[in-house]
C-alpha cells in the first residue's frame, strides 16, 4: 500500500467517492407510542453525533394495511455526505469503528457491486465512539452505502479500496472451504 500525506489522502479520497449515504429503517420502532417524541429524537441525535449532519426524514408514499402502515408515516431517516463531511466519516469508518465491531474478519469483497458501490450494515450505532450507552436507550440498525464517482470495473474499485484502507478480506478467504 502506498503512503499519503494526511492532506494528499483526503483529497484522493475526496475525488475518489462522489458520496456516502447512511440509512435507517424505522420499522416497528414507529408503531410504538410516543415514538416521534422520544424514540425518534434519540435516533436523530445519534445519528447527527455519528455524521455531523441532521438526517431527512423518509416518508410512507401509500398505506399498506398489511404492514400497519399509514401514507405519511416516517418510515426511514437518511444522510447523504458528501467532500470534506464525507472524508472525515470514511476515515473514521475505516480506522476506529470497522475495527469496533465484534468478530469483525474483514469485509467480503462481493459485497462491492458491478458499479463500485460498497454496502455496509452495521447492527448497532454504538460502534461509533461519540454515541454512548448510557445515553441512548434505543438500539438501531443502520446500513452505510459508498458510491464511488468513477464506475469503473469491479477490480479497479476493489483496488481503489484497498488502497484507501478498507479492510477487505484477501480474495482466498472469501471463497468457499471444501471439504
Amino acid at each position: 500500500m502506498t503512503q499519503h500525506k494526511p492532506d494528499n489522502r483526503k483529497k484522493l479520497i475526496r475525488e475518489a467517492l462522489e458520496k456516502i449515504v447512511v440509512n435507517v429503517g424505522v420499522g416497528r420502532m414507529g408503531q410504538q407510542p410516543n415514538f416521534e417524541a422520544k424514540g425518534l429524537q434519540q435516533i436523530i441525535r445519534d445519528l447527527s453525533l455519528m455524521t455531523g449532519q441532521k438526517p431527512q426524514t423518509r416518508l410512507a408514499k401509500k398505506s399498506i394495511a398489511g404492514f400497519k402502515l399509514r401514507e405519511g408515516q416516517i418510515v426511514g431517516l437518511k444522510i447523504t455526505l458528501r467532500r470534506a463531511k464525507m472524508v472525515d466519516f470514511f476515515e473514521r469508518l475505516i480506522t476506529m469503528v470497522l475495527p469496533r465491531v465484534k468478530d469483525f474478519h474483514g469485509i467480503d469483497p462481493k459485497v462491492i457491486d458491478k458499479g463500485g458501490v460498497l454496502n455496509l450494515g452495521l447492527r448497532e450505532q454504538f460502534i461509533f465512539p461519540e454515541t454512548k450507552p448510557e445515553d441512548s436507550p434505543l438500539i438501531f440498525p443502520f446500513e452505510v452505502t459508498i458510491v464511488p464517482r468513477a464506475k469503473k470495473n469491479r477490480e479497479a474499485t476493489v483496488a481503489m479500496y484497498r488502497e484507501f484502507g478498507v479492510p477487505l478480506k484477501k480474495d482466498q478467504e472469501s471463497k468457499p472451504k471444501h471439504k
